[in-house]
Formats: C-alpha cells, structure tokens, sequence
C-alpha cells in the first residue's frame, strides 16, 4: 500500500534564530534535535525542534531570513500550526506558562473539534494546543526527559495544520482523491481531512478565502511536509504526481531524509519525505542539536559558513 500516514515537520522564516531558539526550547520545552544550515543556502540557519529524537510528526523547522518582513496575511497559504498536549489540564497549565512568559495567547477555545489554545510566537507565529484527550499517537514519539517542560503536559508532536485557500475542491481532491486523506467533515466555514481516519496527528484543516494571497515575511510557513516510510514509496509519488500532470522537484537527498516538493492548484507546497535516516546519522541521540551538523557534501566549506552565522547558544 502506498500511503500517506500523517506530518513529518513544518518550516516556518524567523527573523532572528537566537530568539526563535529561546522561545522553542526555554518556552515550549521541545528539543532543538538539528543545528544545521538551508542545504540551498548555507548562510542561513536551518533549525530544527522535536520530540527526543525529532520524530516524524513532531519537527518544526525554521528558516533564519534576517531581512524579512512582516508577514502579509492572506489567503492561499498556511495559517495555523496545531500541537497536540496530552489533557484539558495542560491547556490551564500552558495558559499559567504562556502568561508567566508574557506570550501572547487568546482564551481556552475549541478548534477542529477539540479544546484548544491559540497563541503566537515572537514572530507572530499561528499556533493552537490541542488537547489530544488521550488518544493514541505514534509509538515512536518520544519524551525529552531534559524539557523544562512536565511530561504530563509536554507537546506531543504536530496536530491539525491549517490552510486556507481560495479554491477549497481543488486541495480537498488532491488530498483524498491522490493522498488518500479521509474528509472528515465540512460546512461552508471548514473542512477537515486526516490521513489516518479519527486522528489528530495527520490532521489538515482547510479554510475557503476570498482576496488577495498572503504575503510571505518572519512568521510565516513556507510548507507542509507529509510522510512516507522509505525511498520505494517516495519514487512511487514522485512518478505517480508526474504521470498526473504536476510538476515536483524531483527527488532531493536532504541527507537526513529524502523528498521531493509539489506545488498544487492555490500555491500551497508540500513536501513529502521520507521518514528516515533521521537526525542520529551524523549525531548521537545524547549530542544531537548542540553542534552545527553539515550534510557530508558542505562539510568542505564548513569554515566559510561558520563565519557567516552568528552564535545563538
């Protein structure tokens, strides 16, 4: 079976990678599993926070863009990251954290079905807790025992990714007509797709919006990544997507996986990648995230790209 089981990560620009680095290790208690650069861009940071071991389903990543603006919102894109917390009693928990950390969050809410959280980051982020209500997640999801952050309210991994677009059938058919996404529901306001039916974790809500598209800046997210087991199932999608009429970037080595990326209708991009080798290929899972890890084929030019960063820890 050629499937799509849910998330692999999420990459967002931040403007500044010391206080994007802050925020998502000191703040929300994820791990920082890779220090690594944008394998297009080596002077530019590439960061990447998860679970122990950084888990398909649980990465964020970011982008460091110094220079970038202020966001633009609009429609055509990705506009709220959803994170799974295991009860009701975390979301009061996260509320008390967020407030002591002065981040700005709205009311215990409900979203796509569950009770809910909306805060931003310092860039002005989009993000939600969702109270996972001891539903199951994947087994390999694993607690970072040095979070500052209790494990009885530690983030999970990604929940419900949220998108909105101007031509909500063109996506709905991408996602379950050729990903074999389930939709779950919809009205004239939302409609909500899983990869795997009844759970959060593979979750894509999807809004239908009018107007002008988003302008991209600090806080906005430049893909979705989707999963897939290995290079076999990868290759599958690589040629099914071509014989279908899209244009994908071909497959691409990112060293601690391998992808390709597919622009669909409304602009949004997914990338699909594969779930391994992960993070320990160039790292044990004591040490991973503390060093700058290059990919084999920039490691010649390691000199040149440190003096282009600046430290952030």
């Amino acid at each position: 079976m050629h499937t799509i089981p849910g998330h692999h990560h999420i990459s967002m620009l931040t403007k500044n990678a010391k206080e994007n680095n802050r925020f998502y290790q000191q703040v929300l208690g994820m791990r920082r599993v890779k220090k690594t650069v944008n394998q297009d861009n080596p002077s530019m940071y590439h960061l990447f926070y998860g679970d122990r071991t950084g888990s398909a389903g649980t990465e964020l990543t970011f982008f460091e863009l110094p220079a970038a603006g202020r966001t633009i919102r609009g429609t055509n894109a990705i506009t709220g990251i959803g994170l799974l917390v295991p009860s009701k009693e975390s979301l009061i928990y996260w509320k008390d954290r967020l407030e002591a950390y002065e981040v700005k969050h709205e009311a215990i809410t409900t979203y796509a079905g569950r009770e809910a959280l909306p805060f931003e980051d310092p860039d002005g982020l989009r993000l939600i807790l969702l109270n996972n209500n001891g539903e199951s997640i994947p087994d390999f999801w694993l607690p970072w025992e040095s979070s500052p952050v209790p494990d009885e309210h530690r983030i999970l991994g990604m929940g419900t990714t949220e998108m909105t677009v101007r031509n909500l059938d063109a996506l709905a058919e991408l996602l379950t007509v050729f990903f074999g996404y389930t939709e779950a529901s919809r009205t004239n306001q939302e409609a909500i797709f899983q990869a795997e039916p009844g759970q959060g974790y593979g979750e894509i809500l999807v809004k239908p919006l009018d107007g002008p598209k988003e302008r991209p800046g600090r806080g906005s997210v430049h893909h979705l990544a989707i999963r897939v087991k290995d290079d076999s199932q990868l290759s599958y999608w690589n040629e099914r997507l071509i014989k279908e009429g899209f244009r994908t970037s071909g497959i691409i080595d990112r060293y601690y996986f391998k992808s390709l990326y597919v622009r669909e209708t409304n602009g949004i991009l997914f990338e699909i990648a594969t779930d391994g080798p992960g993070f320990t290929a160039d790292a044990s899972v004591e040490t991973l995230g503390q060093h700058l890890d290059l990919p084999p084929f920039l490691e010649n030019k390691r000199a040149e790209i440190e003096a282009q960063l600046q430290p952030i820890d």
